[in-house]
């Protein structure tokens, strides 16, 4: 990955520091640009909790073991991974959570996966996983890469349910492009005095422009002001990128 030239990215970094001095709570959002690979991260060091984003991680670590037996997905497999992932099903992602032996399972399958920040959450609490959104740009490189090590019949899998999520969740960093594939998470929390968690991942496609995108966010006053948050700062990292990743204008000679 290459970051973006100082000439985009100190505007880029004002340009959000002004937006989010006037919000409460905390947010990062990193962004990479296909196949450029320019990137930006912006207070990549904020570590948050990750509802449901973490469902396409227990997916892909499912995928990892069944690769590994040398299998297929059970007909129970395929039906719990599309509802975690497309209705964002509970129950469906505890027991493909139990499926894929909890937070070990997990951190093993993101070990191979190249992630570096995500912690499980301990026992049956899948949501309370701690990441970052440097670390989910990492997950959704794994479901474009041909170096990944899911297959390439995994990775359309995958892609293909977070390309179906129902249609009130498809909100978040569809806002920076016209099609996505996504996996959003939200939830109150009793430590943050009842403020929302909120997070988006996905990969963004519109304009001739590809990008893994990954905001995460904690203490939003509800979870339209998380949603709020994340759309404007989508769209403002990926326009500053395309404007980076643009060729430059000849002078006429």
């Amino acid at each position: 990955m290459t970051e973006i030239p100082h000439a985009y990215e100190k505007p880029l970094t004002r340009s959000l520091d002004r937006y989010l001095d006037d919000l409460p709570g905390d947010l990062s959002v990193s962004v990479r640009e296909v196949p450029s690979g320019l990137s930006y991260s912006y207070n990549w060091g904020l570590r948050t909790a990750t509802a449901s984003i973490v469902k396409v991680n227990i997916v892909l670590a499912l995928l990892l073991r069944a690769q590994r037996q040398g299998r297929g997905l059970a007909g129970w497999e395929r039906r719990a991974a599309a509802r975690a992932i497309k209705a964002s099903d509970n129950d469906a992602a505890s027991r493909l959570w139990t499926a894929i032996g909890g937070a070990p399972g997990l951190a093993a399958a993101n070990k191979r996966l190249g992630l570096r920040a995500t912690r499980p959450g301990p026992g049956g609490a899948w949501g309370s996983t701690t990441t970052g959104a440097t670390d989910q740009v990492r997950l959704l490189n794994a479901l474009v890469s041909p170096k990944s090590p899911l297959s390439a019949a995994n990775r359309r899998y995958v892609l293909g349910l977070m390309r179906d999520v129902v249609p009130e969740q498809r909100w978040g960093v569809s806002a920076a492009g016209g099609r996505a594939e996504l996996k959003n998470g939200w939830l109150p929390r009793a430590r943050d005095g009842g403020r929302w968690t909120v997070n988006s991942i996905g990969r963004v496609r519109g304009r001739g422009r590809t990008y893994l995108i990954a905001v995460v966010s904690r203490r939003n006053p509800s979870l339209a002001a998380g949603i709020r948050a994340i759309e404007h700062v989508s769209t403002l990292v990926t326009g500053s990128l395309a404007k980076a990743a643009a060729p430059p204008r000849r002078t006429p000679t």
